[in-house]
């Protein structure tokens, strides 16, 4: 179903059409091409981070951040279990067991049972910011000290969120603040780890390109093409993130007093504007009769068939799951537009 009013749209209105056609026409298409060191230097330098090492998407970053940590068979990962299940699997491709451990009322892991969980075989907490909400990671950075664990953040949802921990990985999926249409990157301080993801994400190959390879690999690579679109949106992401605060707010005023709507704590970024709302299918079918997309909350780890634990019924992620959904946010999306959603779920609830 097409809808007039979208949950997700990129906004291409920089130069990505321009350094996409110096790609072209300079005949660097590959993820040889000038363009990929051009972005991971200026996302890093967004950043504050000394290493960017760009790939092929949100989840192929968070296995080369893995497998770059030494994270394998035996070892386990702590996990949200409010989370796209990419996270979890990114564990799984290692060999290694993610655990997962309940949300807090902004969504975000619950760091009060994040101790409870570690294990002589835990490895690597990876906190995700969920929605564009920061995590807190200063008790995350003090657990993971305390334990000697290293930390992988899952930002995938959440660029202008500055780096942490050990490695951060973002996606660039279409539907992302910045987007290359499929794509990601992971930022390091750390020049060996950055060095190690770089060898990993292209199949390992040595420096004589004897075709001799020591380690199992991948070909996670990002393409120049790709990597143009990135370097023209990262450009951009003051603006972006600007405009998306203005959406933010223009939410937060309109949907306060709404009967049957409960607002969500606020984001240090907007990725995705979520709420919880009563009688939610029923709001789902008359909104997408106006026109108008939403799309449902993460359902919990647990609940997934490859991670399936039958306590998942009780768990706090799983009564988010049962009535959240988040609305149109996009770059684009206009104040009038906005403006028509905001009246639509009014009417709905019958809020004057």
């Amino acid at each position: 179903m097409s809808f007039k009013y979208p949950v997700s749209r990129p906004a291409l209105t920089g130069r990505e059409l321009e350094y996409l056609t110096a790609t072209v026409e300079d005949g660097w298409i590959s993820s040889q091409g000038p363009m990929v060191r051009r972005f991971e230097r200026a996302f890093a330098d967004y950043n504050a981070s000394a290493h960017g090492v760009a790939c092929s998407s949100g989840t192929t970053a968070l296995t080369l951040a893995l497998r770059a940590l030494g994270v394998g068979p035996g070892d386990e990962v702590i996990v949200p279990e409010f989370t796209m299940v990419a996270s979890a699997w990114a564990v799984t491709y290692t060999g290694a067991t993610p655990v997962f451990v309940d949300c807090g009322d902004d969504l975000n892991i619950d760091v009060s049972r994040i101790e409870e969980k570690i294990t002589s075989r835990t490895k690597v907490v990876m906190p995700v910011h969920i929605y564009g909400r920061r995590c807190d990671m200063d008790a995350i950075m003090d657990l993971a000290f305390q334990y000697n664990l290293k930390v992988v953040e899952d930002s995938a949802e959440a660029h202008g969120v500055r780096p942490t921990g050990d490695i951060a990985c973002y996606s660039l999926f279409a539907n992302k603040i910045i987007t290359s249409g499929e794509g990601g990157i992971c930022l390091t301080d750390d020049p060996k780890l950055a060095d190690q993801m770089a060898h990993l994400r292209a199949m390992a190959f040595t420096k004589d390109h004897s075709f001799l390879h020591k380690k199992v690999a991948y070909n996670f690579r990002m393409t120049a093409m790709q990597a143009a679109v990135a370097l023209a949106q990262t450009e951009r992401l003051d603006e972006i993130l600007e405009i998306r605060r203005g959406i933010e707010r223009r939410y937060d005023e309109g949907l306060a007093d709404v009967p049957g709507i409960t607002l969500m704590p606020p984001r240090d970024v907007l990725w995705m504007y979520d709420l919880r709302a009563e009688r939610r299918e029923e709001l789902r079918e008359f909104l997408a009769g106006e026109s108008i997309e939403t799309r449902l909350f993460f359902k919990p780890m647990s609940r997934q068939p490859m991670y399936f634990h039958p306590d998942w019924p009780s768990l706090k992620a799983n009564a988010f799951a049962e009535d959240g959904l988040y609305l149109p946010t996009h770059t684009e999306l206009t104040p009038e537009e906005q403006d028509f959603v905001i009246d639509r779920i009014r009417a709905f609830y019958g809020a004057s």
